[in-house]
């Protein structure tokens, strides 16, 4: 009979570390201001009913559209030379100098004088304006970025969300059955992840402009070295290629994201129970 009374009051303690605490002992150990803590519950359910709403509606809508996205025609491209751009920077005509009077001596001069110097670097052509001007980028490319950047910043803003979302249902800290919050904590690591490599994909871009513009404007100095224009055709070619690798990979973590979190939804949304009780 002691025995069995022993047994009960070790299952009421239990249950009572388990239980929340109450609002006037949590008022004991913290002042709360009750208008903001309704303000901050109402956030609270706003941001619950919008995650699971991405979660089970967003998330397969995008990742069909992103699917039908990447079997357009603008992305399937099978000669990567028809993507190429004219730079539309002519080969200026060789200068043709014949006697001192044109400054044959004087370039001598000047050459010979580098040379004892030191200096190996070629100036190249001094570039006061383009001939046909403005330089155009690579019009193809641009439309595609365009159509792309949108879809890398929705899914930086729904992840946050959903992330959000899955931190405030982890519970407070305890002892034992922790192994809810272990996949709790799994997903807000993924969430994290695919924001981190979203946000890379801008960069990529980013980093696409600043090198182009930069051979480019090797090709306007030394118009006649044709491997500068070669390089540029490469860096188109690439670009495309990485841009088709970007929604792929768009669409992959939208589909990662929705199978990881249904198949643990009950973990992510209850991540400890009471099953524990019948270990005693």
């Amino acid at each position: 009979m002691k025995v069995a009374n022993g047994r009960a009051a070790a299952d009421v303690r239990r249950r009572r570390a388990r239980a929340p605490l109450p609002l006037c002992n949590m008022s004991g150990l913290l002042k709360l201001d009750n208008a903001l803590r309704t303000k901050v519950d109402a956030f609270r359910e706003r941001m619950t009913a919008e995650a699971e709403d991405l979660v089970a509606s967003f998330f397969p809508k995008k990742l069909l559209e992103l699917d039908g996205f990447l079997k357009e025609p603008l992305l399937n491209v099978s000669d990567l030379a028809t993507i190429h751009s004219d730079l539309n920077l002519p080969v200026p005509e060789p200068i043709m100098l014949t006697n001192s009077h044109d400054g044959l001596d004087s370039a001598r001069n000047i050459k010979k004088r580098k040379l004892e110097d030191g200096e190996s670097n070629c100036p190249g052509t001094k570039v006061f304006v383009i001939p046909n001007g403005m330089l155009k980028s690579n019009q193809q490319l641009v439309e595609m970025i365009e159509k792309i950047k949108p879809e890398i910043r929705t899914l930086m803003e729904k992840c946050n969300t959903v992330k959000m979302w899955v931190q405030l249902l982890i519970p407070r800290i305890e002892d034992g059955n922790n192994f809810g919050v272990s996949i709790q904590e799994e997903t807000v690591a993924e969430l994290r992840t695919v924001e981190s490599e979203a946000a890379s994909y801008l960069d990529q871009i980013s980093r696409y402009y600043i090198t182009r513009a930069k051979l480019v404007s090797k090709v306007a100095k030394y118009p006649h070295v044709e491997d500068y224009r070669r390089t540029v055709s490469e860096i188109d070619e690439k670009e495309y290629i990485s841009l088709r690798l970007i929604v792929s990979e768009l669409r992959n973590q939208y589909v990662t994201l929705h199978d990881m979190i249904i198949k643990n939804i009950e973990k992510i949304k209850r991540p400890r129970n009471s099953n524990t009780d019948a270990l005693y």
